[in-house]
């Protein structure tokens, strides 16, 4: 019974790091074409067709890295979830791959604002206000505390 229990426990751990990770990207800067950013940049601000094909460029080298960033958070779960395991307590390795997952989880959230303030460059005074206003509104909605 115990060790159905460890197990129970370390899948919650882990699926909870991961949890908090994606959702502070998201709030920065949803991933999905859906998401209110995408809409703002490709729909509301009116980009030209070089702000446009830049705005692209950066949206796919950004996803490449998003990939790679999660691969990365996915992998530090799962040393999370075997420390977890060996020491079924909050011990050294533990502590370690606590450590080393919240450095995931701050990589992404780096290249998320990176990604976020190289989009603005692109923009206009007018349109940096507007994008401005949208980025401090998806980070103080009360959808993403």
């Amino acid at each position: 019974m115990a060790s159905g229990l460890r197990y129970v426990l370390v899948a919650v751990l882990s699926a909870a790091v991961a949890l908090a990770a994606s959702h502070f990207a998201r709030g920065v800067m949803p991933a999905h074409h859906g998401s209110e950013l995408h809409h703002l940049m490709h729909e509301r601000l009116d980009l030209t067709a070089r702000q446009q094909a830049r705005i692209d460029q950066l949206e796919r080298d950004f996803s490449n890295r998003r990939k790679t960033l999660d691969a990365a958070l996915r992998q530090s779960n799962i040393a999370l979830a075997r420390a977890i395991e060996t020491e079924q307590q909050i011990g050294p390795k533990v502590g370690a791959a606590v450590d080393a997952s919240h450095m995931a989880m701050g990589e992404l959230q780096k290249a998320t604002l990176a990604h976020v303030f190289a989009m603005r460059a692109v923009l206009n005074p007018s349109q940096q206000v507007i994008f401005d206003r949208e980025i401090v509104r998806a980070l103080t909605s009360p959808n993403n505390t």
